[in-house]
């Protein structure tokens, strides 16, 4: 006998035996519905039969507490088998019962998988066979299409309680009595954010959808082909719901804000792809004739010239915001913006501002015979403070001159030497002497020498001077270390100091701040 033949003989065995036990087992009510879900969810190959379906729907219809033995039932069945084709039949019942059994079993089936119970999450789920791994991987994510569609449709029965936010109330009288009809606001109605998570949750339940197109050995199983038609059906009114989002994203386009631009564009992006997809799922179905031809949706795809004509306004709009925030005048409380020479003189002046300024003393009254001034002892010209140092530098260090013009010598001319007429040639190199501190070189390019003479008087930044303190304490460390080993090899005198250094000179000591510290 076939190994086919085997499974089915083996499979027709547990049907039997499930049947049996279930007349035995419980009350009438409940042998019932699971004698209907057992023969529902056979292990033939011939697709379910509608009339157990029925009879389930029948049986659960006025009682809570059968929907939960339904529900129940439907577990147990699919965590203890291992074959794919119980557990396609099982999904396919629980897709009959969220579509027609009404709120009751939609917020039974959403509270069991969400309390840890093992129910649609069948992503670890494998066929005994090696053969059906097509088959198995169908049945994976049609369960995730179920999980997905059964958080969509309990978000929105949540939303319509909540205050009737996003959803119309309107009252309807029938034979005397006041009915309360909760009705969907229409999708123009909707704020922005409203509609920006609605499409997020569309396009993920499409992503869903399009993930359920069987491969390889599936894709001409009768039992697939029936499960995928109630998917199909759910695809046109997807593909629907989501052309009526973007007609009204493309209408309120020109008034939004630059992050809402870029989320709607992200979104065409994004469902232009999946349309793709899903015009190549719709070919491939009418190949195989799951629904008839006049049923499917013309799918208008969203053409890339658009998204590009949409990609160029968000750019023109930001552009737009940016010079007009540079053009408006700013609040008197905004910060002034400094040039550079400005910054550099408010960075000297800060460096400079704890330090004591230096007043000369009063001069004593000069002699009433002329001397020759060699140093300067006698000027009446005020000593420079640090400040007026560092003005002087930023001024020197950010002066510029223009490259095609040469700079202008305002100096005095150089004078040469001339004897005195008393003929004493020493006394008149002093006098000629004073007199020179009034010429000055001209340097090239408008360079000044002040930049040199001002940065001696101004004290290095404190970075600059740690530099220094960290390069004297290594000097000081190697030092140490070099008498250290002088003396352990027994001091050889001023030869064998000379050939430590040599030897150490280049030398890197590690750690050498560990060791200090």
């Amino acid at each position: 006998m076939a190994p086919r033949k085997i499974r089915e003989v083996i499979g027709a065995v547990k049907d039997q035996t499930s049947i049996s036990l279930a007349k035995v087992a419980g009350s009438r009510p409940l042998s019932d519905l699971e004698v209907a879900i057992v023969k529902a969810t056979h292990h033939g190959q011939n697709p379910p039969n509608r009339c157990y379906m029925t009879e389930i729907l029948s049986l659960t219809c006025y009682s809570r507490s059968m929907v939960n033995a339904c529900i129940g039932i439907i577990v147990r069945r699919l965590n203890r088998t291992k074959n794919w084709v119980v557990s396609l039949k099982a999904l396919l019942l629980v897709h009959r019962l969220l579509s027609q059994g009404g709120t009751a079993f939609e917020q039974e089936i959403f509270f069991t998988t969400r309390r840890g119970t093992r129910f649609l999450n069948m992503c670890d789920f494998r066929d005994s066979s090696r053969k059906a791994w097509d088959h198995s991987a169908f049945v994976r994510t049609y369960a995730l299409y179920l999980d997905v569609l059964l958080e969509f449709r309990m978000q929105g029965r949540t939303e319509r309680g909540r205050d009737h936010g996003h959803y119309k109330v309107e009252e309807e009288e029938d034979g005397g009595g006041n009915t309360v009809a909760v009705r969907a606001t229409p999708v123009s109605e909707m704020d922005n954010e409203v509609v920006f998570c609605r499409a997020d949750h569309l396009m993920q339940l499409l992503e869903r959808l399009l993930a359920c197109r069987p491969t390889g050995g599936a894709k001409h199983n009768r039992i697939v082909v029936v499960a995928l038609y109630p998917i199909l059906k759910e695809s046109f009114e997807i593909y629907h719901c989501i052309k009526e989002i973007l007609g009204m994203l493309i209408e309120r386009f020109m008034q939004l804000d630059v992050p809402d631009m870029i989320q709607v564009h992200d979104i065409f992006s994004h469902v232009s792809k999946q349309y793709d997809e899903l015009d190549c799922f719709y070919n491939w179905c009418k190949n195989v004739g799951i629904v008839l031809l006049p049923d499917y949706p013309n799918v208008e795809k969203i053409p890339q010239p658009k998204l590009d004509m949409m990609n160029d306004f968000i750019r023109h709009k930001s552009s737009m915001l940016h010079n007009r925030n540079a053009i408006e005048p700013k609040p008197a409380h905004t910060e002034e913006v400094w040039t550079e020479p400005q910054k550099a003189l408010s960075l000297i002046k800060e460096e400079t501002a704890g330090e004591v300024n230096v007043t000369p003393e009063p001069q004593q009254g000069k002699n009433t015979q002329e001397e020759g001034d060699l140093l300067n002892l006698y000027d009446d010209t005020p000593t420079p403070t640090p400040q007026d140092f560092g003005d002087q530098l930023a001024l020197a260090l950010f002066d510029s001159y223009p490259a095609t013009t040469a700079p202008v010598n305002t100096s005095p001319p150089w004078e040469t030497f001339k004897e005195s007429e008393s003929g004493d040639w020493e006394t008149a190199l002093v006098q000629s002497a004073s007199h020179l501190s009034n010429q000055k070189p001209s340097l090239p390019q408008g360079f000044d020498p002040l930049i040199l003479d001002a940065s001696l008087a101004i004290a290095p930044p404190s970075y600059v001077q740690m530099s220094e303190i960290k390069k004297k304490q290594r000097l000081l460390l190697q030092e140490q270390l070099l008498w250290q080993q002088y003396a352990r090899d027994g001091m050889h005198g001023q030869v064998g100091l000379a050939n430590l250094q040599q030897q150490n000179s280049y030398q890197y000591i590690p750690n050498v701040y560990a060791a200090a510290w």
